[in-house]
């Protein structure tokens, strides 16, 4: 079967009621499809007008009412407030073979069935009536094409939307102290992505309970200069802490296994001989961890290449960002983590911990630099996409 293009739309309401990670975990360990792109939106109103718009007529009076109330819900949701504030919304994009009835099956029919939690609509939509048959109350809690032949044409306003919108949505939610404010970046790890699974989900909704807003996210295939860039303060952190470490071992392997001992002055010279390219191999390791390639291994044009593999990035906003996502995520050494922590519950080791967090807003704001996190990949990762599929 040929590989198709489908998408899902979180709304504004379930991305305020902080059930974004719950509905990425459902829809990437229960369907076959593959993540391939994703983005964050604050629509203005003529999106949503056009967005709206993509609900086609029904083929019967019943099914049209319905639609309809699928049209007024786009245009009260994702429009802007009154006094022009507007709602995130976020869109995720998969690829895969019978993808569309993939993710349809998941995300359930618009009719929901609310004593149940089967389908991502089962859990967190709602749909109400009053007793005279009129609508009270309709969450859908997240949309998707009408069907297969609509997909590329209705995910072409979210690819225009994408190339006139700014990428990181910071002023669009509102605090009450401003001066207190701060940007984080997450990211979570190739490790993550590995097989399918709800993790990234998971981590996403352990994050959630800081209350901090999601401000930009994006799929990521993080080149090798941009690992270089990203990770170099680590490197010297890494000559200093593990040179002297691996040049002890060194000096007691030669006695272990040779039966006698280096004369005095030994060690410093094995700190140059052996400590320092160890610990060069090692920052090679984290990277080619999160390339999928080693710096040594490449070409000039290779390091500007897009990785091998994938991470998810997230720029979160509030009040004292910085420290609460680190609270939540747990040291850098799992088995230290305290329990409860994204890293003691996902993580491995020290290198493969489920996700990295910045350490101040200072190298939020250049962690978010390397990353690009400010420029449109949305638009791009998808016309490649459809391209290639020829659709």
């Amino acid at each position: 079967m040929a590989q198709e293009l489908a998408f899902v739309v979180v709304t504004p309401h379930t991305i305020r009621k902080s059930r974004t990670g719950s509905v990425i975990g459902r829809l990437l360990s229960l369907t076959n499809a593959e993540l391939i792109a994703t983005r964050l939106f604050a629509t203005c109103r003529d999106m949503a007008e056009r967005y709206a718009a993509t609900i086609r007529p029904g083929v019967n009076p019943d099914e049209e009412q319905h639609r309809q109330q699928i049209r007024e819900y786009i245009l009260r949701s994702f429009s802007p407030d009154p006094d022009g504030r507007r709602h995130r919304s976020l869109v995720l994009v998969f690829r895969g073979e019978n993808a569309f009835a993939d993710i349809k099956r998941v995300v359930g029919n618009m009719r929901v069935n609310t004593d149940t939690g089967e389908t991502v609509r089962d859990t967190y939509g709602e749909l109400i009536y009053n007793a005279d048959g009129s609508l009270r109350y309709f969450e859908p809690a997240v949309l998707i094409p009408d069907s297969p032949e609509t997909v590329v044409s209705d995910l072409d306003i979210w690819v225009k939307c994408s190339e006139a919108e700014p990428t990181l949505l910071a002023g669009v939610p509102v605090y009450r102290n401003p001066d207190r404010v701060q940007q984080t970046l997450v990211m979570i790890k190739p490790d993550s992505w590995r097989a399918r699974s709800s993790r990234p989900g998971a981590v996403i909704d352990m994050f959630s309970r800081t209350g901090l807003r999601m401000i930009g996210m994006k799929l990521n295939y993080m080149s090798v200069a941009q690992a270089l860039e990203f990770y170099g303060p680590v490197e010297e952190v890494l000559q200093r802490k593990l040179a002297p470490v691996a040049a002890r071992r060194a000096l007691a392997a030669v006695k272990a296994e040779l039966g006698f001992s280096l004369p005095r002055g030994s060690l410093k010279k094995l700190v140059d001989l052996v400590g320092v390219p160890y610990a060069r191999h090692q920052f090679e390791e984290i990277v080619n961890f999160m390339t999928g390639r080693r710096p040594s291994d490449c070409t000039r044009d290779e390091l500007r290449e897009d990785g091998l593999v994938k991470s998810l990035v997230i720029v979160y906003e509030g009040e004292e960002a910085v420290g609460k996502i680190r609270d939540v995520l747990g040291p850098t050494d799992p088995s230290k983590a305290p329990g409860g922590t994204v890293r003691s519950e996902f993580g491995s080791n020290i290198m493969v911990n489920t996700a990295h967090a910045s350490d101040s807003p200072e190298n939020a704001a250049r962690e978010i630099g390397v990353l690009r996190m400010q420029e449109n990949s949305f638009g791009p990762m998808v016309r490649r996409a459809i391209a290639e599929l020829g659709q």
